[in-house]
């Protein structure tokens, strides 16, 4: 996943572009899920651009697991946060658990 947040992790508002560029998606992606999951709910300033807050970008990754991730359509990835979003973010914290010991594996052999 090419989600990096910790960099930032400080910062209360971030832009459409750096949100599109955390994702490494399109920042028309990013406004077409804005209308599709009631979940995000950015703010606009006076100019109207889009400022998300952590919270913003926290559900952008539930959205972005379930559908590049996984390869639920939209109205699956709807319903499962509406059922069970626990489930998903559950289902993130052991995929990245796992990339993380994968990649220290691959460093050990690498070493041997």
């Amino acid at each position: 996943m090419p989600i990096n947040t910790e960099d930032n992790s400080e910062k209360r508002y971030y832009h459409i572009g750096e949100v599109a560029e955390m994702f490494d998606v399109n920042t028309s992606l990013i406004r077409f899920w804005e209308k599709e999951f009631d979940i995000l709910k950015p703010k606009k300033n006076k100019k109207g651009n889009r400022l998300f807050t952590p919270k913003d970008v926290e559900n952008l990754k539930l959205i972005y697991h379930l559908v590049k991730e996984r390869g639920f359509k939209l109205e699956g990835a709807k319903k499962k946060l509406r059922e069970n979003k626990m489930d998903t973010i559950n289902n993130i914290e052991i995929v990245n658990r796992l990339k993380t010991i994968r990649e220290r594996l691959v460093d050990i052999r690498k070493e041997l």
